[in-house]
């Protein structure tokens, strides 16, 4: 049996969850059949059982068009390229950037399509600033391909529950597999080089938020709260990739201000390798995830895996990961009465953030008992391996 994997982000050009849950996916999955992934960029190569390919836009598809059409126009060019030729028993697809792909595959080539949703189109309304009219075309690509497919992975049981309301699918047809972590790579280690490169003090604690500048993401709620964190601790923001120009704006005038009044905010306006990441968790006083909708939220498991005490929302699968005064903190978060996901008091919530960010900064005894069960919880719960043997007899079932 062989699996081709329809994927946007693949390294070296990974920025999200997604992309990282297909590259550890499909590294184990080639320890149990043939796998091929078409993604986007120019990758080229593999091993005997994993094999890769990068495909680039057609240009001439995108040129001339109305802003914010461009990216999309380029995704449905390289969907096409992907589905042209095929010689797997099963396609499986991440992100509505290649679910097209996915559903013409599955009509060409007489094959079954399983997509994994890391996130849902309509629970992301702020989209609508990156992508313009362009996410009205996403969010339909997602909904066809959610119909279409013979088979839908949801990453928590959270996200689950908002495939079936959503979308009226037959909860039969969704199965949930977690994200998963690989133990060896993600463990604490004491070296300093990073921290020492990025001008952190390596004598004092730190907060850490690890992530894109995203309304998702929910930085600027770490930003306002910033003010009521201990001025002992540092905070340091490992933040780059702004979804849109307004946000980084944002962002920068946020860190601005607070810098008049505190100097020891650190912002790494960049992606940083693994390595470096792995460092900044392993050394973080607390880590801290404010997303307003989080799917799985695949750091919470890298920062435990690190031996990081978390302070998280409590939405969608944060809830299935941080287990509250046990690996961390849960922070409450109520959502507006139209259901968007931004917070009902804003204020609040950045207080609430601060108050649980200081109660684990302020108690080291309650930061080594958080570290220690993090780290014992994701090595029972969240491996990969383990995450391949579930995915591998998904398409068993349907090959």
């Amino acid at each position: 049996m062989k699996a081709v994997f329809y994927t946007n982000e693949y390294p070296p050009n990974t920025y999200g969850g997604a992309g990282v849950a297909v590259e550890y996916l499909t590294r184990e999955l080639s320890k149990l059949m043939d796998v091929e992934v078409r993604c986007f960029g120019n990758q080229r190569g593999g091993k005997p059982r994993l094999q890769v390919t990068g495909y680039k836009p057609w240009p001439e598809l995108a040129k001339g068009a109305h802003k914010g059409f461009d990216k999309a126009l380029e995704a449905i060019s390289i969907n096409l390229q992907f589905c042209k030729n095929n010689t797997a028993d099963i396609v499986h697809c991440h992100t509505w950037y290649t679910n097209l792909g996915g559903f013409f595959a599955k009509i060409l080539h007489n094959i079954p399509f399983v997509m994994t949703t890391h996130s849902l189109e309509p629970l992301r309304p702020w989209k609508r600033e990156q992508l313009g009219r362009a996410y009205d075309l996403s969010c339909w690509i997602e909904q066809n391909a959610v119909h279409a497919a013979d088979a839908i992975i949801a990453v928590s049981g959270g996200m689950k529950k908002d495939i079936l309301s959503c979308y009226g699918v037959p909860a039969s047809k969704v199965h949930v597999i977690h994200n998963g972590i690989d133990l060896a790579e993600y463990r604490r280690t004491s070296s300093s080089s990073a921290r020492s490169k990025w001008g952190i003090d390596l004598k004092k604690p730190y907060v850490l938020f690890v992530g894109r500048v995203t309304r998702q993401k929910g930085i600027i709620h770490l930003v306002n709260a910033i003010p009521h964190i201990d001025p002992q601790a540092q905070v340091v923001l490992c933040a780059g990739a702004p979804d849109t120009k307004e946000i980084a704006a944002e962002m920068e005038a946020g860190v601005a201000k607070i810098r008049k009044k505190r100097a020891n905010v650190v912002w790494i306006q960049k992606m940083l390798p693994k390595k470096e990441v792995i460092e900044l968790y392993s050394n973080a006083a607390v880590f801290c995830c404010p997303s307003i909708y989080e799917p799985f939220g695949i750091i919470n498991v890298e920062a435990m895996a690190c031996g990081a005490p978390v302070v998280a929302s409590a939405v969608g699968g944060i809830l299935e990961v941080v287990v509250p005064e046990k690996t961390g903190l849960l922070v409450p978060f109520t959502a507006k009465k139209d259901g968007a996901y931004e917070p009902r008091d804003p204020q609040k919530f950045s207080r609430d953030l601060a108050t649980a960010l200081n109660r684990v900064l302020r108690n080291p005894s309650l930061q080594k008992r958080f570290a220690a069960e993090g780290r014992r919880r994701v090595e029972t719960n969240f491996s990969w391996a383990g995450v391949a043997k579930k995915t591998y007899a998904l398409y068993k079932s349907l090959v």
